[in-house]
């Protein structure tokens, strides 16, 4: 039996929504509303979205991220997002190993040193459009292109079909603006389908080559899982549906981090001077990024009676892992809020931990390392414009839809 309002003291409610577009405009105070929280008690619980528990400190979050046997990792979502049962992020041990280690031949480190030129040459070709303006709109013409376009290009896809990925990831992330609960879920549901459809494609495409093409997508395609001792192919739905995760996962969360490193930074001339006069310092620098400003607030559910950061918890309760107020406390980093480029440690939990760790965090650090490496040669003294605003959004990946800068145009 799950735990009811009625059961939950005073002290531990809120009125918290991960959705609530109140905590991103006009201007984006989750930190500032999640600090709070932590505050109070490592879990507070919110009667949103059927009733769940919000944990914010860095010892909590860590402990569920884990312990799969205790916290599953489905549903993994406070809204439904018309996929079905991501895979693997939604599958627990053990038939998650079976379908995570199908997809690891995509993230060998031979293949991610053979796709560094090629992200570097994407990087410079976007920058290409803007740098000798002085003024660019830096989500939409890079910091939301660029991982889509490394999407494509990771499964060797057409890199022409970014524009649509783009388009119907976002759907799937936010529903309709301003609409209502019931407009916004079906966008997401339509979003997903013309998504499923796409990879279905994909999918019969590669079964027609036969198991001989050599390229990355047939390799995992015609490969087979073993579940309970057993092999079998992997079936057309949880291709499709593995292909929608990769791209969920990869799109958006490097987005806000490219925009957020760009605030930060352009807030900080200091810490950001010493990066191009020392560029070793750029990797300590992508992690203090990924610290400051985590994407993700993921879900888990309860497997049984259990007492987390002092609270009794029911079996089936649904639990919100905030993992911005994990990075941020201060039990964990000294002066969190402050941006220290060349930090360390930095035990940050962007991208997870434990089992569901993210299969992609290499291919995200070097994504954003040579962002920072070509920014900094290029335009390197990049500012927030003021005339103009900024526009966040609220979910449980959050991030930035419109950041307008300014910079000493390239000659």
């Amino acid at each position: 039996m799950t735990t009811s309002l009625r059961s939950v003291p005073e002290h531990l409610r809120t009125d918290f929504d991960i959705y609530d577009p109140a905590l991103t405009h006009p201007v984006d105070r989750v930190g500032d509303a999640v600090q709070a929280l932590a505050e109070q008690s490592p879990l507070m619980y919110s009667e949103k979205y059927g009733g769940h528990w919000v944990v914010t400190r860095y010892d909590e979050v860590h402990e569920v991220l884990r312990n799969p046997e205790t916290y599953s990792s489905f549903p993994n979502n406070l809204v439904p997002h018309g996929a079905g049962r991501f895979i693997p992020l939604e599958i627990d041990p053990p038939d998650h190993t079976a379908f995570r280690k199908a997809l690891q031949p995509l993230f060998s480190p031979t293949r991610m040193r053979a796709l560094e030129p090629r992200i570097r040459a994407i990087i410079n070709e976007l920058l290409d459009g803007f740098t000798s303006r002085g003024s660019a709109e830096y989500i939409s013409e890079f910091a939301h292109e660029l991982p889509a376009r490394v999407f494509l290009a990771l499964m060797e896809w057409p890199l022409d079909d970014a524009p649509m990925f783009t388009q119907a990831t976002d759907t799937t992330l936010r529903g309709v603006p301003g609409g209502t609960e019931e407009e916004s879920n079906a966008a997401r549901e339509a979003a997903a389908g013309q998504l499923f459809g796409y990879f279905g494609g994909i999918v019969a495409d590669r079964r027609a080559r036969g198991a001989e093409a050599s390229d990355i997508t047939s390799q995992i395609v015609h490969q087979e899982i073993e579940l309970d001792g057993v092999s079998r192919p992997l079936s057309d739905e949880e291709l499709c549906n593995m292909f929608f995760l990769l791209l969920i996962a990869g799109l958006h969360t490097v987005t806000g981090t490219l925009a957020w490193s760009v605030m930060h930074l352009a807030d900080r001339p200091d810490e950001r001077q010493r990066l191009i006069d020392d560029p070793s310092l750029v990797p300590a620098a992508v992690e203090e990024m990924l610290r400051m400003e985590a994407a993700v607030s993921m879900g888990r559910r309860v497997r049984h009676d259990v007492t987390l950061g002092g609270v009794d918890l029911k079996e089936g309760d649904q639990l919100l892992l905030v993992l911005h107020g994990a990075n941020r406390d201060g039990r964990e980093f000294p002066d969190p809020d402050v941006v220290k480029v060349d930090r360390t440690p930095n035990r940050h939990l962007s991208f997870g931990s434990g089992p569901h760790r993210c299969l992609g965090s290499h291919l995200a650090r070097i994504e954003i390392s040579l962002v920072f490496e070509e920014l900094h040669k290029r335009i390197p003294d990049y500012r927030v414009d003021p005339a103009k605003q900024v526009v966040s959004h609220a979910s449980q990946v959050r991030g930035v839809l419109d950041l307008p800068i300014l910079f000493t145009p390239e000659a």
